[in-house]
């Protein structure tokens, strides 16, 4: 198996000999035009075969192919072809090379990667292989070498970097430091090269969560042929205890999806219709709902009931999406980084692959506040803020709320002017107001734990004015029902230890200095972070846990739903 070192020194390689060609044709020119033309006309023109596979390269359209225009990659195809002439790389002596036929395999199995295997020809190739294992023309064999280039092409890049760039679905990640060298990686990976399985297993993304998600899926895909489809009723309530007439219904969904053990044993009663929802199946709900994103009660009620209807093709679609979208990440980050996955409402800090400290956050609200998906690096971190309000806050809600209770004795506001002066007291004017809509006056609320930043935020400037900081409120909001409550920033459940692990290699900080930087130290204090650290905000509504278990969370945002309709539109996909 070739590396990327190598693929790169080869890359070097063919680089160094179009120079000399380069320098040559300098010369070339230099000495007379006359002499450049005839150089040209004395030059072997293509025949047979490599004639027509360089017409099909130029017109970057074939139509033997299920998506036919491939001018996205007609540049890539004549860097691939150009320094051989456009001799044929799939096929050797009127037959398709043994790598040709183990790429044909590969592309035909593309749905384990969570493509679409006719993307990429799966149902045509049979047919192109039996053709040119029997009687056939040149014609033939240039349009096979040209469909086997484009898909082997069009799989590799969906396979690292994805199918969309994720920029057009308003997710600004820029993944371009990763795309291959693709003529490259081709030439000098798979035409001549041994176990190709591996070498464009080389290019997929090099996370642990990825890897799970994709071994995931083929079980998940058994799991939607082996289910019956039954729908529970939606507004038909068991709390442990009841008699239920759907026990039968949920022990056999739950034990597909293996939340209640083969061996469990389910109590009946007479009436085969009915029985008595208790015990290991009262268990096997509280799992179910933990894998779900729901609170472990092991009732069932209505929001139980509505993932327990989700078919199971649904679910499969969901880990496919999940996995288009790890392909959209950045791969620099992978040492260390802060990872907020916002339909689980779950910070993770990594360390390498394994996260070394999880909490629960809150999100924007879904309709008008949503939290934005980028990356950008945390630089510093702020103990004891003071709070000023967005524009659309200061304007929509704490305007108003003043103009009906005017008095900064009654709020935990102030106002300060230009010249840096505080009104902490009194209260406000209409010439005051006047000056607050047009920014002379700044408001602002003061350091402390009623602060709506808590003791603590987190910065990592962007265009956004989102950031991660802690709460007012009480712990038990991350336990509410509701988590998507936030106007876009991300609240932090255990805002101390976050920014003890944010500064573990800053010296002299551990959790104590944090908790006394947050309780009793100097308002609004700044302190950089020894190095930048990256913050991901990503949506996964499927993730997959080390020991095999997928959790499944709520497209709150819709954002699979829009992946889902973009790819259904089939090529070319947004680029």
């Amino acid at each position: 198996m070739r590396t990327r070192q190598q693929l790169e020194i080869a890359s070097l390689l063919l680089a160094a000999f179009v120079v000399l060609d380069s320098l040559t044709l300098v010369q070339v020119t230099t000495s007379s035009v006359g002499a450049t033309r005839a150089i040209a006309s004395s030059a072997p023109k293509l025949k047979g075969a490599a004639a027509r596979l360089s017409g099909i390269v130029a017109s970057g359209r074939l139509d033997d192919l299920r998506w036919p225009d491939f001018s996205f990659y007609r540049s890539q195809l004549a860097s691939f072809y150009r320094p051989s002439g456009y001799t044929l790389a799939w096929v050797r002596d009127g037959k398709p090379t043994s790598q040709a036929v183990e790429l044909v395999q590969i592309l035909q199995d593309a749905g384990r990667d969570g493509l679409r295997a006719e993307d990429y020809d799966a149902s045509r190739w049979n047919d192109r292989l039996t053709l040119l294992n029997g009687p056939h023309e040149q014609a033939d064999e240039a349009r096979f070498d040209a469909a086997l280039t484009v898909c082997v092409m069009r799989y590799l890049s969906d396979l690292q970097v994805g199918r969309i760039n994720p920029q057009h679905l308003g997710f600004e990640f820029d993944n371009s430091q990763e795309k291959l060298d693709l003529p490259q990686f081709v030439r000098y990976g798979l035409v001549d090269g041994f176990n190709l399985r591996s070498e464009a297993a080389e290019v997929e993304p090099p996370f642990e969560g990825y890897r799970r998600l994709r071994d995931a899926l083929p079980h998940y895909e058994e799991l939607a042929k082996k289910d019956t489809g039954e729908k529970l009723p939606p507004y038909i309530r068991a709390r442990p205890g009841d008699l239920y007439r759907y026990i039968p219904r949920v022990a056999s969904l739950l034990r597909l999806l293996g939340d209640l053990t083969e061996n469990a044993t389910i109590p009946t009663v007479a009436d085969k219709y009915e029985g008595v929802y208790e015990g290991v199946l009262v268990d096997a709900v509280k799992h179910f709902q933990e894998r779900h994103g729901l609170p472990p009660t092991g009732e069932i009620e209505p929001k139980t009931i509505a993932e327990m209807n989700v078919p199971l093709s649904d679910r499969v679609e969901q880990i496919r999406l999940g996995m288009e979208r790890y392909r959209w990440l950045p791969y620099h980050f992978m040492e260390s980084a802060i990872v907020v996955n916002v339909p689980e409402f779950r910070l993770y800090c990594f360390e390498g692959d394994r996260p070394g400290l999880t909490m629960a956050v809150n999100v924007g609200d879904q309709y008008d506040f949503q939290t934005p998906m980028f990356e950008k690096n945390m630089l510093y971190l702020v103990f004891r803020p003071y709070w000023y309000p967005p524009p659309g806050i200061l304007r929509n809600q704490i305007i108003p709320d003043l103009v009906k209770h005017p008095s900064l004795d009654e709020i935990d506001l102030e106002l300060v002017s230009a010249n840096g002066q505080v009104i902490k007291s009194g209260s406000i004017t209409s010439a005051m107001f006047q000056q607050i809509r047009t920014g002379e006056l700044t408001v602002r609320a003061p350091p402390g734990p009623d602060n709506a930043l808590g003791l603590v935020k987190f910065m990592f400037p962007n265009k956004h004015h989102v950031y991660i900081h802690g709460s007012a409120a009480s712990d038990a909001e991350f336990y509410a029902k509701a988590r998507a409550v936030s106007h876009g920033c991300i609240h932090a459940e255990k805002p101390a230890e976050l920014a003890a692990w944010v500064l573990r290699n800053n010296s002299r900080w551990d959790l104590q200095q944090v908790e006394h930087a947050m309780h009793e130290g100097r308002d609004n204090l700044r302190v950089n972070l020894a190095s930048p650290l990256p913050v991901l905000v990503v949506y996964q509504t499927a993730v997959a846990e080390e020991n095999g278990e997928v959790h499944f969370f709520h497209d709150i945002y819709l954002h699979d739903a829009t992946l889902k309709q973009e790819l259904a539109k089939g090529r070319p996909y947004l680029k």
